[in-house]
């Protein structure tokens, strides 16, 4: 019988062994009996590892000066992450991969912790909440309360208002700083803030980490620890970070939350993370209406209206009840100033800042003299948004923990903080709260909305005003008209400026009271004194104001064109003013 071999020289040959039954990305069934890994998550693993390299090269710097003990724990970890590179793509089950990721998140949480060995002194979030922890010992109220030498250190930031001013109080939730008052009372100083904000963040990976399926792993790694920018806010005291943590419990399989028509263990846990995350700090207010939102939707169209409304009833006032409970003592000491401390970032008008479209008016124009509108275009996006979510729950539900973060590209202060803070909480819905579970969630019935056409019409009409709001603040001309002249003097081969005499007028018919600073780059400088002129000026109104640096001179920056740039900036109504200092 021809069973497919064939003889060639007295030699009996085998025949080819059929081709390949590989599986789906390249996996293939072992003889061992279990499963292999699938060519995405062992690419996955192996993006998690690389993203131990970011930042790691400067860590291992400053060891190798001030602690090389942790220099020498980093060069071991250089060639953990080298092993682990071969080992994604070479161990044969998904079990060995599985340990490869376990392996990888301890790697990164060694260079955090050398990290925070080499840098936990704290920035302006993290001074700020270590004096309040300080006071919360001492049984002194934190909220309204200024510590200016808090900021004597230069690399203390402050938070510069448009009004000519500056921040020196604390303005977050209560709850970092309650965590941080035990630590406070054995370790006096920033530290205490920064290491509840690091253990934290630790925390929260593994807690991802463990919550997540098994081929996303390595991303709870990569986007909590890998790509150096949160362990930085977590190292600088950050009370985002905290609130990053709460949430993750609260994001992941959000869809299942309350799917018996009861919140359940669960459920509870889930919502007083919530309440316990908007005690910590004011993004996660942005994430929970929708948040609330989707739930809504979801349950009603798996349990019909009155379930669902009850379902996010219990939901709803579990989260308030927490939040009120972390905040009770402090609202009772004095609720006015307790209250405007909580609302104080968003009621501070702090000075622009950020890569978002204000952008526009602070780099690329001379200014603007509707500043405040970008703050309506946001809150406007914002609203929008939400009603976006609300009719087009199925489309958008699986982005809820983006889209809140939209709102912020239009605020005056816009930086990037506000945007990448909660990016593992993007990457924990994409994981767990795929399209599929949002098939049948509720969305409201709108006579004549059934073509697509139709829909985008009324997605861009919700959003249409905040564009305009932005595009009336893009497109509005400076309040002020500039003429500056420096006088600059020649000191040991560098050039100082002593003083600037600026030319103003008034091209508005609203009086503004101008306030005067410098800026090189992105950031402004301290405030500069203005003398000469009066203290606010008239309509159509023109004045010469001498206007001086802090410390009485500034040194001219190098290059051949700096660009050097005075502002004169106006916190009611907010506006800009931007004229360049001429060097030569």
């Amino acid at each position: 019988m021809d069973d497919g071999s064939r003889v060639d020289g007295g030699l009996r040959l085998r025949p080819r062994p059929a081709p390949s039954t590989a599986g789906p990305l390249g996996t293939r069934p072992l003889t061992t009996g279990f499963p292999a890994p699938q060519q995405l998550h062992r690419g996955m693993t192996l993006i998690a590892s690389i993203s131990l390299f970011i930042g790691t090269r400067g860590a291992w710097t400053r060891a190798i000066t001030s602690h090389p003990p942790a220099a020498g724990i980093i060069s071991v970890c250089y060639a953990g992450i080298l092993v682990a590179g071969v080992l994604a793509l070479t161990v044969r089950t998904r079990r060995a991969l599985t340990r490869v990721d376990a392996g990888v998140l301890l790697l990164a949480v060694v260079l955090v912790l050398c990290g925070y060995w080499l840098n936990h002194a704290g920035t302006d979030e993290g001074v700020l909440t270590a004096q309040a922890a300080h006071e919360i010992l001492h049984g002194r109220p934190i909220y309204g309360q200024p510590w200016p030498w808090l900021f004597d250190t230069p690399s203390v930031g402050i938070t510069k208002t448009m009004s000519g001013g500056a921040d020196y109080t604390y303005g977050y939730p209560p709850l970092t700083a309650l965590l941080a008052a035990p630590v406070h009372a054995v370790v006096h100083s920033a530290a205490a803030a920064t290491l509840v904000t690091t253990g934290a963040l630790l925390a929260g990976a593994v807690l991802l980490w463990l919550l997540l399926p098994a081929p996303w792993r390595p991303g709870a790694t990569a986007v909590c620890l890998g790509f150096g920018f949160l362990p930085g806010y977590a190292y600088s005291g950050y009370p985002a970070v905290l609130a990053l943590v709460l949430l993750v419990p609260v994001v992941v399989r959000w869809p299942d939350t309350g799917a018996s028509g009861r919140l359940g263990g669960p459920g509870v846990l889930q919502a007083l993370c919530l309440g316990a995350a908007c005690a910590s700090q004011q993004l996660a207010w942005f994430l929970t209406p929708f948040l609330l939102i989707g739930l809504y939707a979801v349950r009603r169209g798996d349990l019909g209206p009155r379930p669902a409304l009850g379902v996010l009833a219990r939901y709803t006032g579990t989260a308030a009840l927490t939040w009120a409970a972390i905040n009770a003592y402090f609202a009772v000491q004095d609720f006015p100033t307790w209250l405007h401390g909580l609302l104080l970032p968003l009621t501070q008008k702090a000075i622009l800042h950020g890569q978002g479209l204000m952008g526009i008016s602070y780099y690329f124009t001379a200014g603007s003299r509707h500043l405040d509108y970008y703050s309506y275009g946001s809150l406007l996006l914002l609203i929008g948004l939400l009603a976006a979510t609300l009719l087009f729950v199925r489309r958008l539900g699986p982005a809820i923990t983006v889209l809140p973060w939209l709102s912020f590209y239009l605020a005056t202060r816009s930086q990037d903080g506000y945007f990448l803070m909660m990016t593992p909480l993007w990457l924990a819905a994409a994981a767990t709260v795929p399209a599929a579970v949002l098939a049948r969630a509720w969305q409201p019935r709108i006579p004549r909305l059934t073509a697509r056409p139709a829909k985008a019409v009324l997605a861009a009409g919700l959003l249409a005003p905040a564009v305009v709001c932005a595009t009336i603040a893009a497109a509005s001309p400076p309040p002020l008209r500039m003429n500056v002249t420096a006088s600059i003097v020649e000191r040991s081969g560098h050039r100082d400026i002593t003083h600037l005499v600026a030319r103003v007028v008034n091209l508005t018919a609203t009086r503004l009271t101008p306030h005067f600073a410098s800026r090189l780059g992105q950031g402004a400088s301290d405030w500069w004194t203005a003398s000469g002129g009066p203290a606010s000026l008239a309509p159509h109104a023109s004045a010469t104001y001498v206007v001086k640096p802090p410390g009485g001179v500034r040194r001219v920056p190098g290059g051949s064109h700096p660009r050097f740039y005075l502002i004169a900036v106006t916190g009611t109504p907010m506006t800009i003013t931007t004229a360049r200092i001429p060097t030569s």
